[in-house]
C-alpha cells in the first residue's frame, strides 16, 4: 500500500476516536494507574524476598572476618504482605475496568461507523447499492466494521502505554543501577524496530484479504439466491468449482496474513527474552564479584542498615530482584503493541473500503422547500446521470398534471428506471425537473417522498410481522385501518386465514409467502402512504395471471384521482394511460396515447406486436395430455402459471 495512502487512512481512523467518548481516555488512565501499582508491587516483592533470603547479611570490611546477619522478625513484613495483597486486588480491578472501558469504546465506535455507513447508503439510494452484490455490502457493514474494534479498544491505548510504562520503569531503575537502566534503554528500540520491519507488509496483506473476502461474500450470496435457477440449468457442479476456487484464494491470503502474525510474535518474544537474559547475566556476574560497575556508592547499598552495631557493607539482593521483576514488564507493553499492530493493519485495510464508501459523492439534494400536494410535474431538457457521472438518460421533456397517468415503455436499458430513480432523488440530474414549479433539488427530499407511493417488480418485505410491514410508514395505524388497506390490496382474506392474523410472521426475503402475496402486502403498505403520486416500476412483472389481475385492479382503484408514473413491459394494458413515452437509448422516440401509438408505425408498434406474441405463446398454447383422455382445444386459453412460492422458479 502507498505510504501516503496508509498515512491518510491512519489520520482518518484517529479522527474517528471522538465517537469513543471518555471511555478511550478512561482505558488509558486505568492502564497508567495499573503501571504505577505494578512498580510498587515489584518493590514490595523484592523487599520481602531480600529480607527473607538474606536476613540483612553484612559483608565485613576486615579480612578473615565472617559474614554476620541481623535477625529480623516475620512481623516486620506483615505491613508489606498486606500492601502486596491490596496492590494485587487493585491491579485486578484496574485490569477489569480497563477491559470494560476498552470494549465500550470500541462498541461506541462501531455503532457510530455503522450508522454512518447506513446513512450513506440511504442517501446514495438503491441505484448505487445495486452496483455491488449484497454479500459485498454485508462484508463492509459487518466484518470490516468489526475489524475496527481492536484498533480502538487495544491498539490506540497501547501506543500511549508503550511509551509511559518503559519511561516509568527507567525512572525507577536508573537511581538504583545505571548499568541495568542502560541495558534496558539500549535494548528497548530493538523490539519496535524489528516489529516494523516484519510487519511492513501486514497492512497490504490485510487489504488484499478484505478485497478477497468481499468478492467471496458477494459471489456466494448471489449463487445462494439463485440456487434454484442454477439447479434448473444444471450448473450446480460448475458453480461449486468456482466457489471452491474463490475459497482457496481466500484461504491462501488468510494464511499469508497469519504467517506474518506468527513471525512478528516470534521476533518480539526472541528479543524480549534475549534482553532479559542480558540483565540476568549482568546481575549474576555482579553478585559473583566478576563485574563491579553500575552501582552508586557502596556495593548493593540500596537497603543498608543504619544500625551502628553493624560494621561493613550490607549485601542485598534487592537491586537485582527489583530490576529483574520489572524487566519483563518493561518489554511487555512493547510486545503488546506488536501483538496489536495487526489490529492496526486490519483497521487500515478496512478503512480503505469504508472511506471509499463514506466519501462517495452524493446526489445534491439540499433543499428545504415543502409542498402540500402535487399539482404538476414537468421535465425540461432533463438529463439523468449515474452517481459516478455517466449519462444514463436525456435530454428529454414532458409534463404531467394532476389526475393524469404517464407510462414509460421501451426496451431494456432505455433509461426508464433511471428516470424513476431521479424522481425519487437517488440519481443526480441536469436540466429542470419541476414539482409545482419548484426544482426537485430545492425540495426537502424526505418530505417530498412522503407524497410518493412506490411499488417495484421485486416486493421487499422485512423480517417481522404483517403488521410491521404494512404500518412501516406509520407504526401508530390502528388495526381497522390496516385491515382496510389489506382489503384494498386484495390480500385481507389470506391474512385473516392465518392463525395470528396481523401478527403473522414474515421471514427474510418474504420467505413463507408467494411472490403475489408479498407484492399485495407491499401494495397495502404503499396505499398506507396516502400518496399524491404513484411511482410504479413493473409492479406485475413477477406475478402469475391471477395475482396480476388482483394487483392491477387494486392499483386502478387506489390511483383514482391521483397522478401516476408507471414503467411496464405489458403494453397491451396501457389503454388507461393518458400519455405514453416510448424511450430508446435514453431518448424519447415516440409519445402519445395507446390508440395513437398502436396505429402508428414505430418502436411502440413493434414492441406491442412482440408483447402480444409472447403472451399468446404462454397463455394460448394447444396442449394434449399424454396418457389421459383429456384433450384441450387450440382455442382454449390455458393459464399454466400457478402462483409460485418465493424463491421457486417461475
Amino acid at each position: 500500500m502507498d505510504k501516503s495512502l496508509e498515512k491518510s487512512l491512519l489520520v482518518w481512523l484517529k479522527a474517528q476516536k471522538k465517537a469513543c467518548g471518555l471511555f478511550l481516555k478512561l482505558s488509558l488512565w486505568l492502564g497508567m494507574i495499573s503501571a504505577v501499582a505494578m512498580v510498587a508491587q515489584a518493590y514490595i516483592i523484592a523487599t520481602i524476598l531480600d529480607g527473607v533470603i538474606m536476613g540483612q547479611q553484612v559483608i565485613p570490611l576486615t579480612a578473615n572476618a565472617q559474614m554476620v546477619s541481623s535477625s529480623m522478625s516475620i512481623d516486620t513484613y506483615t505491613p508489606h504482605l498486606i500492601a502486596l495483597i491490596a496492590l494485587m486486588l487493585l491491579r485486578a480491578l484496574l485490569a477489569y475496568g480497563r477491559e470494560r472501558a476498552s470494549f465500550e469504546a470500541g462498541k461506541r465506535l462501531r455503532g457510530h461507523i455503522r450508522a454512518a455507513v447506513m446513512d450513506k447508503l440511504t442517501k446514495l439510494g438503491p441505484a448505487f447499492i445495486k452496483g455491488k452484490p449484497a454479500g459485498s455490502w454485508a462484508s463492509i457493514v459487518l466484518e470490516q466494521v468489526e475489524d475496527l474494534q481492536d484498533f480502538y479498544a487495544r491498539y490506540l491505548p497501547q501506543i500511549s502505554l508503550s511509551g509511559f510504562i518503559p519511561v516509568l520503569i527507567l525512572a525507577a531503575v536508573f537511581p538504583i543501577n545505571w548499568a541495568a537502566g542502560l541495558i534496558l534503554l539500549l535494548t528497548a528500540p530493538l523490539i519496535p524496530m524489528f516489529m516494523i520491519l516484519v510487519g511492513m507488509g501486514a497492512a497490504d496483506a490485510n487489504r488484499k484479504n478484505f478485497s478477497a473476502l468481499a468478492r467471496l461474500s458477494g459471489h456466494f450470496m448471489d449463487r445462494l439466491k439463485g440456487l434454484s435457477t442454477l439447479k434448473l440449468f444444471h450448473r450446480g457442479d460448475a458453480e461449486l468449482k468456482v466457489i471452491a476456487t474463490a475459497s482457496e484464494e481466500f484461504r491462501s491470503r488468510t494464511m499469508s496474513v497469519l504467517r506474518m502474525a506468527f513471525l512478528s510474535s516470534a521476533v518480539l518474544e526472541f528479543f524480549a527474552a534475549v534482553s532479559i537474559a542480558v540483565l540476568a547475566v549482568y546481575f549474576g556476574f555482579s553478585y559473583l564479584g566478576h563485574l563491579d560497575f553500575g552501582y552508586y556508592g557502596a556495593h548493593a547499598n540500596i537497603s543498608s542498615s543504619t544500625d551502628p552495631q553493624i560494621v561493613g557493607i550490607p549485601f542485598s539482593l534487592f537491586t537485582g530482584l527489583f530490576i529483574l521483576i520489572l524487566a519483563p514488564e518493561f518489554y511487555q507493553p512493547l510486545r503488546d503493541m506488536g501483538t496489536h499492530y495487526h489490529a492496526k493493519a486490519q483497521a487500515v485495510g478496512a478503512a480503505e473500503a469504508l472511506i471509499t464508501l463514506l466519501e462517495h459523492p452524493e446526489p445534491e439534494f439540499v433543499g428545504q422547500v415543502r409542498i402540500n400536494s402535487i399539482e404538476t410535474l414537468s421535465a425540461d431538457h432533463l438529463e439523468v446521470f449515474s452517481v459516478d457521472g455517466t449519462r444514463l438518460l436525456g435530454p428529454l421533456s414532458f409534463e404531467l398534471k394532476d389526475n393524469q397517468r404517464l407510462a414509460l415503455v421501451g426496451p431494456s436499458g432505455a433509461g426508464k428506471t433511471s428516470l424513476l430513480n431521479a424522481l425519487l432523488g437517488f440519481l443526480p440530474y441536469k436540466g429542470h425537473l419541476l414539482i409545482n414549479g419548484h426544482e426537485l433539488s430545492a425540495l426537502d427530499l424526505a418530505h417530498w417522498r412522503q407524497h410518493l407511493a412506490w411499488l417495484g417488480q421485486e416486493p421487499q418485505l422485512f423480517h417481522g410481522t404483517v403488521r410491521d410491514n404494512v404500518a412501516l410508514a406509520d407504526p401508530t395505524l390502528p388495526d381497522d385501518t390496516l385491515w382496510h388497506l389489506l382489503a384494498e390490496a386484495n390480500i385481507s382474506d389470506f391474512v385473516k386465514a392465518q392463525p395470528l392474523g396481523l401478527d403473522s410472521p414474515v421471514g427474510e426475503q418474504s420467505s413463507g409467502l408467494s411472490v403475489g402475496q408479498a407484492q399485495r402486502i407491499a401494495l397495502a403498505r404503499a396505499l398506507g402512504q396516502k400518496a399524491s403520486l404513484f411511482v410504479l416500476d413493473e409492479p406485475t412483472a413477477s406475478l402469475d395471471s391471477q395475482s396480476e389481475q388482483a394487483v392491477s385492479s387494486a392499483l386502478n382503484r387506489a390511483m383514482a384521482g391521483k397522478m401516476c408514473i408507471m414503467v411496464t413491459h405489458r403494453l397491451d394494458q396501457l389503454d388507461q394511460m393518458d400519455t405514453i413515452l416510448v424511450l430508446d437509448k435514453g431518448l424519447i422516440v415516440q409519445r402519445g396515447d395507446f390508440t395513437t401509438l398502436s396505429n402508428t408505425h414505430g418502436l411502440f408498434q413493434t414492441l406491442l406486436r412482440e408483447n402480444i406474441e409472447s403472451v399468446a405463446d404462454i397463455e394460448l398454447v394447444p396442449l394434449s395430455v399424454s396418457g389421459s383422455d383429456t384433450q384441450l382445444d387450440s382455442d382454449t386459453p390455458v393459464d399454466i402459471a400457478a402462483e409460485p412460492a418465493k424463491g421457486e422458479a417461475q
